[in-house]
């Protein structure tokens, strides 16, 4: 027996010590009081619980009716757009597609915003509900987003510039515009890149961030002006009315009473010289028009001066060079240096004189 005592208490130092079993009365008091625990907080546990869920419900409420409100103020934009495009002079004051990229540009801006506000807001109630701190975390968020500000300031800066132009209307999709770094026709208007379509077909990507100044060529009217230079010999006023006569025509022909929005106007003289004057004329015409109309006016005016005998010269002529008479000194020989029978020319070339005789 004590031999198995002994084998006992050596096994049992060598293994480590043993867990004394659980007993009952100690399982039960336990529970008891895990149980307590609960019911005195489950309380707290089931109004946390039902506080959160309500931020949430109400959060994503609140989010889908003003996506929606949005979504269909939006709708009704394109739908009144479309209403006009089908008028007379719908196409002349409607660009469906430009109207249509502009709102969907400010409908996702307006939903992002609202969507980043609502649910923001909604974490940090819920985070409030749960008691914690939210001091740091609004802290850290700050210096985050200071570093992303810093970081990303041009990508910032290319959205900003974007939200900017979309909501100030300052081009749209169809406009010809000269941003300073590239010119074009504008086929896509995004928040950070402008698209534009040069004059040879390429297409150019603009940031928006980098548009210091913006020409539309396509917003209000554009100007087409002509320069006719006739011979200074011809009748002005006879010039004047053959100029109105063909500007009358071509104001009721087709399509070009739709391009004009006013009369051909012969402006006057613009320059006189000696061989010819220069006679201006200008018309207002839709924007995007006026090259076409410029050279449609040359073309009717160059055919009215051909039937009435006018006659237009292309600037000034070449002057003649004069030409040069013979030079009298021409055949006159330079002076020569032995004619002077004093010069050291003459001294030098001269005959040596025979000495004096030495015979006796």
């Amino acid at each position: 027996m004590a031999a198995a005592t002994g084998a006992d208490s050596g096994s049992g130092s060598g293994s480590g010590s043993v867990t004394a079993p659980v007993t009952l009365d100690e399982a039960a008091e336990r529970a008891t009081d895990a149980a307590s625990w609960v019911e005195q907080n489950w309380a707290t546990w089931l109004a946390v619980g039902l506080r959160m869920t309500l931020i949430l419900i109400i959060a994503l409420v609140l989010r889908h009716v003003i996506r929606k409100a949005l979504t269909k103020l939006i709708d009704r934009m394109n739908r009144s757009v479309q209403t006009v495009e089908g008028t007379a002079l719908g196409g002349l004051l409607v660009n469906a597609e430009r109207r249509r990229q502009r709102s969907e540009a400010i409908g996702s801006v307006l939903r992002s915003v609202t969507s980043f506000l609502i649910l923001g807001t909604a974490a940090l109630m819920m985070l409030g509900a749960l008691n914690i701190n939210l001091a740091p975390l609004l802290a850290s968020a700050g210096v985050a987003g200071v570093a992303l500000g810093f970081g990303a300031r041009n990508l910032v800066t290319d959205f900003l510039s974007g939200v900017f132009m979309i909501l100030e209307d300052q081009y749209g999709v169809g406009d010809t515009i000269d941003a300073g770094v590239a010119s074009g026709e504008v086929i896509e208007v995004g928040l950070r890149v402008t698209k534009l379509r040069g004059a040879d077909g390429e297409i150019w990507y603009v940031r928006n961030g980098e548009v210091k100044r913006i020409g539309n060529l396509s917003q209000g009217w554009a100007t087409a002006s002509v320069e006719v230079m006739v011979h200074p010999s011809e009748d002005l006023e006879r010039v004047r009315t053959v100029i109105n006569q063909a500007s009358e025509k071509f104001a009721k022909d087709d399509p070009w009473n739709e391009r004009l929005w006013g009369p051909v106007e012969v402006l006057g003289l613009d320059s006189v010289l000696l061989d010819s004057v220069t006679v201006r004329i200008s018309a207002k015409t839709m924007p995007g028009q006026s090259v076409g109309v410029e050279r449609e006016l040359r073309w009717r005016i160059k055919l009215a001066f051909d039937e009435a005998g006018i006659r237009i010269v292309g600037g000034v002529p070449p002057v003649a060079a004069e030409t040069a008479g013979p030079d009298p000194e021409a055949g006159v020989a330079a002076p020569s240096a032995l004619a002077s029978p004093t010069s050291p020319q003459s001294l030098a070339t001269a005959p040596i004189p025979p000495g004096p005789s030495l015979a006796k």
